[in-house]
């Protein structure tokens, strides 16, 4: 048995009435599920890619029924997604711990067709290809090994580099022609190959839609975006997001993409020895990539995994994150330094053993609290009454320019107002003075 799946199959089959293992194609589910079951005398295994086993459920609320004191064991059950509706009242009837084991490849149509029926009803466990904990491995020999094959198990234990490289490149072609086509993606299959290598090109770098789509012969951003969805819901890809502390910061928010499997990285790429390995250039990428996985797989339910990364440059490649530890720091507190007891201002603290240097990043990194909040505030409360100052000043200014202007505007119509008497008065004048004659006599009898 997978040793990181044993413990959590036995916690969880004492709980929960169904028991989902999730995991890619190939990478040991059914021989783990043979193995649990041999350790039920009434256990049932039914593998739904077989017409047989699959006509014994035609219906299946009858079969449940007569088979309620059994343990069933049903594989690649996404393939039959009616199924998750006749199961929920089965488990209704007799909410027995471990009753079903629940086996699937596509972890997006099992998450979704299962929550919908089996709320509250199952657990899920992730079953992933081989550790470095789980293998005899006593040298840096046996480690590069399974760094270069991958954890998949008929890789990892072919004869040679030879036999492994082959049966990765068939795994890929069957899986892109056969298996994804049986999910119900339809995506031509060349289309995704070249998708995933450029995937394994980007191993470790951050995840850009449009360059993506771009290359892939002028697709948008959204098609790209759903052809990641796909391979991560076939669980071959992991989607790292970043750690966001403040949204507000200029950090960087796009996801990092890696290959979670490193032998299927080097089958894509075309690395098959050690030494081609070795002297390319996605050496380190990749063995970021695994040393992520083996994290991964060691940490606890509720863990989260990001990164890191800030618009200047700065970057934690792996920020593992607790739920319930982060809750219970946000829940304690201690007085301030150099603060009497019973002044009532406190500020939330993080007991921890780390060194200096790790909790002054923390620190800088976390949003401000305590006495930071208060410099903080004071500092905004600065910089807002500078712009109430530069606010009020650019006010008076707008109304003198305005006061100025409309003086001129007064002076103008006022030497207008001159104007237009002095040439009024002007034409009386000259209207009088023809109503006399002029002094040659010319005009005297007009």
């Amino acid at each position: 048995m997978n040793e990181s799946c044993a413990p959590k199959w036995i916690g969880a089959s004492k709980d929960s009435p169904a028991v989902a293992l999730l995991g890619p194609r190939q990478v040991g589910k059914t021989t783990l599920a043979r193995a649990v079951a041999a350790g039920h005398p009434n256990a049932m295994l039914l593998d739904l890619e077989r017409p047989s086993d699959r006509a014994a459920l035609q219906q299946p609320e009858l079969f449940f029924e007569a088979n309620r004191d059994r343990f069933l064991v049903l594989d690649e059950i996404q393939l039959v997604p009616e199924l998750f509706a006749a199961l929920r009242p089965e488990i209704d009837a007799d909410r027995r711990a471990g009753r079903f084991l629940l086996l699937g490849s596509a972890s997006g149509d099992l998450l979704r067709q299962s929550g919908e029926s089996l709320a509250g009803r199952v657990s899920y466990l992730e079953l992933t290809p081989l550790l470095a904990a789980e293998l005899p491995i006593t040298g840096l020999a046996g480690l590069r090994s399974l760094w270069l094959r991958g954890g998949f198990p008929l890789s990892y234990l072919a004869r040679n580099e030879e036999a492994s490289y082959a049966w990765r490149q068939d795994f890929i072609r069957t899986f892109l022609q056969r298996d994804l086509p049986g999910l119900g993606v339809r995506v031509p299959a060349e289309t995704l190959r070249r998708f995933w290598q450029m995937l394994a090109h980007l191993q470790g770098a951050l995840f850009n839609a449009s360059q993506l789509g771009m290359s892939l012969g002028g697709a948008s951003h959204s098609t790209a975006t759903r052809y990641l969805d796909v391979m991560v819901d076939a669980m071959m890809v992991r989607k790292l997001p970043p750690h966001l502390v403040n949204i507000g910061k200029r950090l960087v928010k796009s996801p990092k993409i890696y290959l979670r499997d490193s032998g299927m990285l080097h089958a894509l790429l075309a690395i098959a020895t050690l030494q081609d390995l070795q002297g390319h250039p996605i050496a380190g990428a990749s063995r970021e990539g695994f040393v992520v996985e083996q994290v991964a797989a060691a940490l606890p339910a509720d863990a989260q995994l990001s990164f890191y990364r800030t618009a200047a440059g700065a970057e934690l490649d792996l920020v593992v994150e607790r739920v319930r530890a982060r809750s219970a720091s946000r829940s304690g507190s201690r007085l301030l330094p150099n603060q009497p007891e019973g002044s009532g201002k406190r500020s939330t603290t993080c007991r921890s053993t780390a060194p200096t240097s790790l909790r002054r990043l923390r620190d800088a990194i976390r949003w401000p609290i305590g006495w930071r909040w208060s410099r903080w505030r004071k500092r905004r409360r600065r910089s807002s009454e500078r712009s109430h100052a530069s606010w009020s000043s650019a006010r008076m200014q707008h109304h003198r320019i305005t006061a100025s202007r409309w003086s001129s505007v007064r002076t103008t119509l006022d030497i207008d107002d001159d104007l237009m008497a002095a040439a009024k008065g002007a034409g009386s004048a000259r209207t009088q003075q023809r109503g006399r004659g002029c002094s040659r006599g010319c005009c005297a009898n007009r």
